[in-house]
């Protein structure tokens, strides 16, 4: 019984990404990303699919619909470390292989589209 309720809390830490917090001086990798964010998950998936079938780019999407400020610049956040974002995002952007779009992603503060642009 120990041993399931040890396994369970694993599981639980990694999916709530606090096993980053740990680890997050420790790795050096470095993730370069953009992101859009809306209002609502219908709307993320429809720009998500408008840009898989080439109806425009990723940067353009986030300059028309993204409700932050980084939108201005293609939704451009730079690079960051694990420890740096809220868990939900980090999890998507450490997981995203580059130039691939994630599904859309609720952190916080609305509907997130992610996309890795770099890594180092």
């Amino acid at each position: 019984m120990k041993k399931l309720l040890l396994l369970t809390s694993v599981v639980l830490l990694f999916f709530l990404g606090l096993h980053h917090t740990a680890a997050a001086s420790y790795d050096a990798t470095e993730v370069r990303a953009s992101h859009i964010l809306v209002s609502n998950v219908y709307q993320a998936e429809q720009i998500r699919k408008d840009i898989i079938d080439g109806n425009g780019s990723f940067e353009e999407y986030a300059r028309l619909y993204s409700k932050c400020p980084s939108g201005q610049n293609g939704g451009d956040l730079g690079y960051f470390r694990r420890g740096q974002m809220v868990p939900q995002f980090e999890i998507a952007a450490f997981n995203l292989p580059v130039g691939e779009i994630s599904k859309p992603v609720w952190p916080q503060f609305g509907w997130h589209l992610i996309k890795v642009t770099d890594r180092r």
